[in-house]
């Protein structure tokens, strides 16, 4: 698996964490299952995963910390403090709520997908360049 390619599926794997974290929390909370409703949830974990992303491949660009990549577990805890806390911040602007315990299934759940993605597709393709693929 190239660099790039696994750069796509760590994004992928992020993207579903988020969308997982809202559809199974809306769920949960009887909140209902329309598009709406989806998005006005998750724009504001979206737009902090993007920040997330957007500071990890800055910072791998800095040559005093070259050896970040997106890949690494402090690039993901990174990507998933971005996303809840930008996004945590952005609801409060909008008026939803984030009471703590909110915030701790938040981390929690986008922390272990997130960070178990990743070293599960870092495994993945350390096996697969060792079979020569």
């Amino acid at each position: 698996m190239t660099r790039g390619r696994l750069r796509a599926a760590i994004a992928a794997v992020d993207v579903v964490a988020v969308v997982l974290f809202v559809v199974i929390g809306r769920a949960a909370h009887h909140h209902g299952e329309t598009v709406q409703g989806f998005a006005s949830t998750a724009w504001p974990f979206a737009l902090g995963l993007a920040a997330g992303w957007a500071v990890v491949v800055a910072a791998g660009r800095l040559r005093a910390v070259r050896q970040v990549s997106p890949a690494s577990i402090p690039a993901g805890v990174a990507v998933c403090l971005c996303a809840v806390a930008i996004g945590m911040g952005l609801r409060v602007v909008a008026g939803q709520g984030t009471a703590p315990a909110f915030v701790a299934v938040a981390v929690g759940f986008l922390g272990a997908v997130m960070l178990t993605g990743r070293v599960v597709l870092v495994a993945t393709a350390r096996r697969l360049a060792r079979r020569g693929r």
